[in-house]
């Protein structure tokens, strides 16, 4: 492989715009002999062509995410004019695979796709079995073996955790699945972004994040301008940076919000084990604890007390659906003494017992 502009991030941390961006990954550069090469170099380098994803479907996959991530490169490949890159859909048995919304596409299987492509991609959906979580990991482990890049889309970055492939990578994931992943994984580093290129590691948080950090890699590789051309072909305005929050229903209902409000909430979703009180929330927001009751009152309708209760029960919900903890360590994990107290809440803010939630949770998955 012709290795190109080795970077550890696609898009530099203090790059202000794409044109930036631009400058410090897309320009190719002379690399000598004995230089070393980065492990997944060969994403962002123009020269190495075709780039061949194989984009792994686990079961029930999310359609949307798959859609998202083949989508951009399939535009840019008409937009260039060649082959610039290939893709192709695998199954560990190389039989169909159904999605979630109950299409079935063909694929190849797993050990046969590894042998011709550059990266191995798994396509997440709901929660699966150990059963079929063994030979995914498998699979995922020789491909690293094999020194193919290695990504997740939307929940399938708790699938790679598990098979031991992100351990000091930087990592994102969906949302709601994020409590999960922290909790099972304290050790990783997984952030909030809407996606993650970290070295040969590529994880996306789900929907169409996946576009973007697909335009990403073109941008890296091609130039602003053919990344914005096929982001213009999906009515894609804005090409989102790597670092921008993931929008769950918190954070876009808190957008609009005063500032010193969003600070104290802030406050409460970082301190979830371990709750702050009410005088500390308020001084960190720069409010008086009087303040901040009328501030909440005003917007949330709420006192800060319940709101604090109402987020870490939202937390211990997550909890219960997507991991096997206990009740009683999720009751320790989100702030309550017991498992009385936790049920108790979440009953008032949720309508149903936290074990009636996780039956629930896991009937619908």
């Amino acid at each position: 492989m012709t290795a190109g502009v080795i970077s550890r991030r696609l898009t530099p941390p203090g790059s202000t715009s794409y044109d930036a961006v631009t400058a410090a990954v897309h320009k190719p550069a002379q690399r000598k002999a004995n230089d070393a090469v980065e492990p997944g170099a060969f994403l962002i380098d123009p020269l190495h062509e075709p780039l061949r994803f194989a984009f792994l479907l686990a079961p029930n996959f999310s359609m949307m995410s798959l859609s998202s991530a083949i989508e951009p490169i399939r535009v840019a490949n008409r937009l260039l004019g060649r082959a610039a890159f290939e893709w192709s859909t695998c199954s560990i048995d190389g039989n169909a695979s159904v999605a979630s919304n109950g299409l079935s596409l063909t694929a190849e299987r797993t050990d046969d796709a590894i042998k011709h492509v550059d990266a191995m991609i798994l396509c997440g959906g709901t929660r699966l079995s150990a059963e079929d979580e063994q030979p995914i990991m498998r699979a995922l482990r020789s491909a690293a073996h094999h020194q193919r890049a290695i990504g997740a889309l939307s929940t399938a970055t708790y699938l790679l955790a598990k098979a031991g492939l992100l351990s000091g990578y930087r990592c994102t994931i969906h949302w709601e699945n994020m409590p999960a992943l922290r909790e099972d994984f304290p050790d990783l580093i997984v952030t909030e972004n809407i996606y993650e290129i970290d070295r040969d590691r590529l994880t996306s948080s789900g929907g169409t994040t996946a576009l973007d950090m697909m335009l990403q890699i073109i941008l890296s590789r091609y130039g602003v301008e053919v990344a914005s051309e096929v982001a213009a072909q999906f009515q894609h305005i804005k090409i989102r940076r790597y670092n921008e929050p993931q929008s769950g229903w918190r954070q876009g209902n808190l957008a609009s919000l005063p500032m010193t409000l969003r600070r104290a909430v802030n406050a409460m979703r970082s301190n979830i084990e371990e709750p702050l009180e009410i005088r500390e929330i308020a001084r960190r927001a720069g409010l008086s604890q009087r303040q901040l009751e009328r501030t909440f009152a005003a917007y949330l309708s709420m006192r800060p007390m319940h709101y604090y209760i109402m987020i870490r029960t939202e937390r211990g919900r997550e909890l219960l659906v997507y991991t096997e903890m206990p009740l009683i360590s999720i009751a320790v994990a989100v702030g309550f003494g017991s498992v009385s107290r936790f049920s108790k809440w979440f009953r008032h803010f949720h309508g149903q017992s936290p074990l009636e939630c996780r039956r629930a949770g896991q009937g619908r998955q």
